[in-house]
């Protein structure tokens, strides 16, 4: 358990600017996350890790020369936004090209999705690399669906070698995703990891039991099984990984048995006596293999074994030199060129001038009232949220829409304050909110927010109809990003209800305030339904069966949120907020 913290809200931040400051003169920290301290002496792609925080040493223990270039760094499990993963690219930019690589987690995807959009509109060249080594995530057939682990560091350290050699962008990506399809993971959990002011872990085992199939965010394992002696844990590893030997691999591996944060050394030492003699037996030569801590999970107890099958092209880079402030390998020549600003750029664009109409304005007084009672609601079904996402996923999910909403609320009384109209209050709440929650559901959240207030706009109040072409750009511009369709087991399972509901009365010519509260209500049980289903996306999807018999969480705080704001963006805004309790699905979250 995490025992040192002060606000666990702000544990993320604080811990990156405790190593910014004690690896000073390696990396500097830049909104967004960290890069090198000095640039390069001539341009260079810029190799840029990122993901949840947690993890140390990835993402930014691994900045430096030979490997990344900069980290994009969220907050604890959650991917960062895609504004903090511009910005840092913007920071670590040197002419050359970026590419961002990071596991396949929905939330990453997204962002970094978003973010590299964003910069080649600007003219900056961008590429993505994705991990993908979980063998227990899917099968081969679905080898895409597979999430990135300890492989990460693979991809990283090949892709980082090939940068600092002077290869091209195309060349680094090709590189990249070669390494990645060679590359495979598996990994056992024998207790779970515990936020910082949780008072329990994310997930437990009963006495001398083990889950296999782990992943780095502390989701539970694919199954439970006795706790295997060494040798016989060693086995299930080597045998499950050489299953799944690449067509026409080499006889040379790069090997690295991963510790999960709490897993002592000694025990990596006694479980390597099994695995490497097994994997030579195999016929197998091991170039450089790595025993230790580099892809954790705060303080899981637990441990993954990958091999990545090397060639000609690939083993050069991984044996090449790299000092980072959490790893180092050979000798290699740390930059000591131009220092870059301290002070960097975080795209942020300069307050607006606001022109709306009064009504709008008042409008918008609407906006912030029904932002307000959604954080209500939401700082009160935090934990039990959590607890709901804990069942197949990461337990982060309460945490998130925490962290967004605040974020959001803040930022629409500022534009209202400053004479914003409705739609742009909801734009500045729903950037706020993907800015400072990532995730999956804060960049969800966000791009709907924004889509709502583009159609509402800022010249009136809306009508039924008006009011309903909104719900319908919220739901349409979620649905486009997360490619989720009813039945998959996510938020769209309620949305979907619910906008089309509303569309249908508002058309009907019913009173809106009526209309929304009859379409939460079909968002609630719809909510509460998938509870039956199996989920096909996401976290959660690796873990499907154990996932039956709980409610999306996803699904279950949008129909919350929709409830209790229905009185104030479809009524008069005088009416009492809905109380989280009232709000809540029957049974979903106690």
């Amino acid at each position: 358990m995490t025992k040192i913290f002060n606000d666990p809200s702000e544990f993320a931040e604080e811990a990156l600017a405790g190593f910014c400051d004690i690896h000073s003169g390696l990396v500097r920290q830049v909104p967004g996350g960290a890069v090198r301290r000095h640039r390069p002496a001539k341009p260079k792609v810029a190799v840029l890790a990122g993901g949840g925080s947690g993890h140390y040493p990835a993402f930014a223990g691994l900045i430096g020369t030979g490997l990344a270039d900069g980290a994009v760094v969220g907050n604890i499990f959650t991917s960062p936004s895609a504004q903090q993963a511009y910005a840092v690219a913007k920071a670590a930019d040197s002419g050359a090209g970026v590419v961002f690589t990071y596991g396949n987690y929905a939330g990453d995807v997204m962002n970094f999705g978003m973010a590299s959009e964003r910069l080649a509109a600007e003219g900056i060249e961008v590429e993505k690399v994705l991990v993908t080594d979980d063998i227990a995530s899917a099968p081969p057939s679905e080898a895409e669906k597979r999430r990135g682990i300890a492989g990460d560091f693979t991809v990283f350290k090949i892709m980082g070698a090939a940068a600092e050699a002077g290869a091209d962008l195309a060349d680094v990506v090709r590189l990249g995703r070669k390494a990645n399809s060679l590359t495979r993971t598996i990994g056992s959990a024998f207790h779970g990891c515990t936020f910082p002011g949780a008072d329990a872990p994310l997930f437990a085992l009963k006495d001398k039991q083990m889950g296999l199939g782990l992943g780095i965010h502390g989701e539970p394992g694919l199954f439970d099984t006795d706790l295997p002696s060494a040798k016989e844990l060693g086995q299930e590893f080597v045998t499950r990984l050489l299953a799944e030997t690449p067509p026409g691999a080499g006889d040379r591996l790069a090997v690295i048995l991963n510790g999960l944060g709490s897993t002592k050394h000694e025990e990596l030492f006694v479980l390597w006596l099994t695995v490497a003699p097994l994997l030579r037996d195999a016929g197998y030569t091991l170039v450089m293999p790595e025993v230790g801590e580099l892809v954790t999970s705060l303080d899981m107890s637990g441990v993954s074994l990958t091999i990545t099958w090397l060639d000609d092209e690939l083993e050069p880079l991984w044996t090449a030199p790299a000092e980072t402030p959490a790893y180092r390998r050979g000798i290699a020549a740390v930059q000591s060129g131009a220092v870059s600003g301290e002070e960097t750029s975080d795209g942020a664009a300069a307050p607006a001038a606001f022109e709306a109409t009064q009504d709008s304005r008042e409008y918008a007084a609407n906006c912030v009232a029904a932002l307000d009672a959604a954080r209500d609601c939401l700082h009160t079904a935090e934990s039990r949220l959590g607890d709901m996402d804990a069942i197949a996923g990461d337990g982060d999910h309460g945490r998130g829409m925490v962290r967004g909403i605040d974020a959001a609320t803040s930022a629409a009384a500022a534009a209202a304050g400053q004479g914003a109209g409705a739609g742009s209050v909801l734009i500045a709440a729903g950037d706020a909110w993907a800015d400072k929650a990532g995730g999956t559901s804060g960049v969800l959240w966000g791009a709907g927010l924004r889509a709502f207030g583009e159609s509402l706009g800022d010249q009136g109040s809306p009508d039924a109809e008006e009011l309903a072409a909104g719900v319908r750009a919220f739901s349409d511009r979620i649905a486009g990003l997360g490619k989720a369709e009813p039945g998959d087991k996510t938020m769209v399972d309620a949305l979907v209800p619910f906008t089309e509901t509303f569309t249908r009365l508002a058309v009907e010519g019913a009173e809106p305030r009526q209309a929304w509260e009859a379409s939460a209500l079909q968002a609630t049980s719809a909510a509460e339904a998938t509870a039956s289903l199996r989920p096909l996306k996401g976290r959660a999807r690796p873990l499907a069966e154990k996932s039956v018999g709980t409610p999306d969480p996803g699904a279950t705080s949008l129909a919350m949120l929709f409830t209790v704001m229905g009185p104030f963006l479809a009524g008069s805004g005088q009416q009492a907020p809905v109380t989280a309790n009232d709000s809540q699905p029957a049974g979903a979250l106690s």
